[in-house]
């Protein structure tokens, strides 16, 4: 049988619609997947075969319209536009269907092949709904094809119907207007043709419009869709089309072409959808307390506080395994090499620098794990967009956009995707403030150093010290974000933008989905351990046994000395003017556990997370008079200071300016030594 040509569909929906969950279950890619939006900020590509067909796959950013006034919203118009893409999926929230079909008839305008994937229809039916699957493609004069991305059901239908979908066929469409049954003055039947009319006066100027066109010369598939942006005074089209229309565009039709969408969008659902208010939702009666006005954030405090418990409580517990066996493994190795009388400076570099370095920060895995597992059940359970909805009011009176909260909490994860969420900002102001604060936002690579310090000096209350290091870092980015506002406005009057978020239904997490997150999550730690990690501690090592005149004895006159002696008064303020941590820092800037392996190797210590490696470092510290203050300002400068380098290249890359990138890097630099510095030197007059 001859293989017919790669066709290109694109999957296309709303935030929280489930069309990440549903491009995994056809390619098995393991993409990011959250129940909240701002995640997809790039199209992702996969491969497909089904029968005789072969499928390139695309997942485009999640977005409401096609209104293109988002990053998200530009690259998917113009991806679908530009590109020969050959049938669009258009994957829909069914037990939120009147919210999703605004998009679909958007998609339908466009003239390409769309096949409309009702996800989610296990919801649909735990609510006691039914949709009417023979009425709505009459209506829509498009296939509808009932699915659930999270149970797998419904793939074959629909990737069948998408093979078969390809060319645009004639519709069906079956209208029932009883208020609007007058004859048309129109020289063609527009109920015949398209799925979407519009009143007398709109489709008169979408005519006369598409003539204009024509006889201008202006070249188009598609000359109704082009003449309702003209009515809408897209600014893209506009210029695209480059003709004088004020003879017959008066104003912005904008308005009166939204409102009359959802007209028809009441029409279908009226006739589609059946027992709506039935079974009243589980959301409803949860949400009355975590969004509610004054206990909101409260709880959110209490829920981000237990997650610190489970980490701390179990994974220490699982930690102690880790710490034995590490142990085990680095006196295997040293006696196997002094067995085979290896090369002691070979010896040293493996078990002090590589082992150690490498070893101390795989022994946080499981407080890594614990943190990951639980963020991700909070994201797919889809509580983490009412953080966003609960904090809109706070940061929209502190200077940022509610929508700003949604990079900031993905920070809590990894700075780089919380940098790239940002593109989900409209306002290039209010984007660039969110990339400048959403590095103070404690990411899991600072974890390992609250964890080894906090247990070290704090004991009982070592989970509060851990989690003041979250409060602190929010608290700080939103303190820099009022005040950049402030500056801003004085120059530019910055009305804000009101915070337009999607709250999706509460569902029970999906292990598959939970599997790929913090599979992801544990593979870019492990790679990270694999290879910056490894290439710092070799690093560290180096400079810690060679100095001025070859290998070393001693390490106070290694080059890393001389290093961490020039940079240590700077740091004497806030009390950790100690030359090996003043070098600790600098390698945290490759990574920020490698601050950990640091001290470790600096300070001579076998396995620094450790029980017994914690009281020898403890011990250690304390003879240069090293105490919990010092500690906690230690803490406060990690959490605060500049960010590894590969977030300053996201930050590069995003902003588009060397000049605020600089400016972000030395500016969190200078929060960090007087954060630090105000600890230290006001903690010191009361202990």
């Amino acid at each position: 049988m001859e293989q017919e040509k790669e066709l290109q569909v694109g999957f296309v929906g709303n935030p929280n619609c489930g069309k990440t969950t549903l491009f995994n279950a056809y390619t098995g890619a393991r993409l990011k997947v959250a129940n909240w939006p701002g995640v997809t900020v790039e199209k992702k590509e996969g491969a497909l075969k089904y029968h005789k067909h072969q499928f390139k796959l695309v997942d485009l950013p999640g977005i409401y319209s096609l209104t293109s006034y988002t990053m998200e919203e530009k690259l998917t118009r113009q991806f679908i536009l530009d590109s020969d893409v050959d049938v669009i999926v258009d994957v829909a929230d069914a037990s939120a269907l009147e919210r999703n079909l605004y998009l679909t008839l958007q998609l339908i305008e466009l003239g390409k092949p769309v096949v409309l994937a009702l996800n989610m229809m296990d919801i649909v039916q735990e609510r006691g709904m039914e949709i009417d699957l023979h009425r709505l493609p009459e209506m829509l004069g498009i296939p509808c094809i009932p699915v659930s991305a999270r149970k797998r059901a419904g793939l074959q239908i629909l990737i069948h119907t998408v093979a078969h979908h390809k060319e645009k066929r004639q519709a069906i469409l079956e209208h029932q207007h009883p208020e609007r049954e007058v004859p048309s003055h129109h020289r063609h039947n527009h109920h015949e043709e398209f799925a979407m009319v519009y009143d007398d006066v709109i489709e008169d100027k979408i005519d006369e419009l598409t003539e204009r066109m024509k006889t201008a010369g202006f070249k188009s598939s598609n000359y109704r869709w082009h003449a309702l942006k003209l009515l809408e005074q897209d600014e893209e089209i506009v210029a695209k089309v480059g003709l004088d229309l004020s003879d017959i565009i008066d104003r912005s039709y904008e308005t009166d072409i939204i409102n009359e969408k959802y007209d028809f969008i009441e029409e279908i659902i009226e006739e589609c959808l059946v027992n709506k208010q039935t079974k009243a939702a589980m959301t409803d009666r949860v949400d009355k307390l975590l969004t509610h006005r004054y206990f909101g954030l409260p709880m959110f405090l209490v829920i981000m506080a237990a997650v610190f418990f489970l980490t701390f409580f179990i994974g220490d517990w699982l930690k102690g395994y880790f710490e034995d066996f590490l142990g085990w493994f680095s006196g295997a190795v040293q006696k196997g090499f002094a067995a085979a009388k290896v090369n002691a400076t070979v010896t040293s570099l493996i078990v002090d620098g590589i082992i150690s370095g490498v070893g101390g920060i795989l022994t946080f895995l499981p407080n890594i794990f614990i943190l990951f597992l639980a963020l991700a059940f909070l994201e797919d359970s889809g509580y983490m967009s009412r953080v966003a909805y609960v904090m809109d009011g706070l940061m929209g009176k502190l200077g940022l956009s509610g929508r700003a909260f949604i990079p900031m909490v993905l920070g809590f994860g990894c700075s780089v995707p919380a940098v790239m969420a940002s593109r989900a900002l409209e306002d290039p102001a209010d984007r660039r403030r969110t990339i400048f604060v959403t590095p103070f936002m404690s990411c899991s690579a600072k974890l390992p150093v609250y964890v080894l310090f906090s247990q070290m000096f704090f004991g009982k209350s070592a989970m509060i010290a851990a989690f003041s290091m979250y409060l602190l870092g929010m608290a700080t980015g939103i303190a820099t974000a009022f005040v950049m506002s402030r500056i801003e406005r004085r120059a530019k009057k910055d009305t804000g933008n009101p915070l337009l978020i999607e709250l999706p239904e509460y569902k029970v997490p999906n292990a598959r989905t939970i599997a790929i997150y913090v599979w992801e999550k544990v593979k870019d730690y492990l790679t990270k351990a694999g290879t910056t990690i490894f290439i710092a501690s070799i690093l560290v090592w180096f400079i810690l046994n060679f100095g001025t005149k070859g290998l070393v004895t001693e390490m106070s006159e290694s080059f890393g000395a001389i290093i961490g002696r020039a940079i240590a008064p700077i740091l004497s303020t806030a009390g950790i003017g100690l030359w090996q941590i003043a070098l600790a820092l600098i390698s945290g800037l490759a990574a920020k556990e490698v601050v950990v392996s640091s001290i470790s190797v600096l300070f001579g210590i076998g396995n620094a997370s450790s029980s017994a490696g914690m009281t020898e470092l403890a011990a250690v510290l304390a003879e240069f008079g090293f105490t919990a203050l010092n500690a906690y300002a230690l803490m406060v400068f990690v959490l605060l200071y500049t960010p590894c380098v590969a977030t300053i290249a996201v930050i590069r890359r995003e902003l588009k300016s060397v000049k605020w990138t600089v400016a972000t890097v030395f500016y969190q630099l200078f929060i960090a030594w007087l954060m630090a510095t105000l600890v230290y030197q006001v903690g010191r007059l009361f202990f």
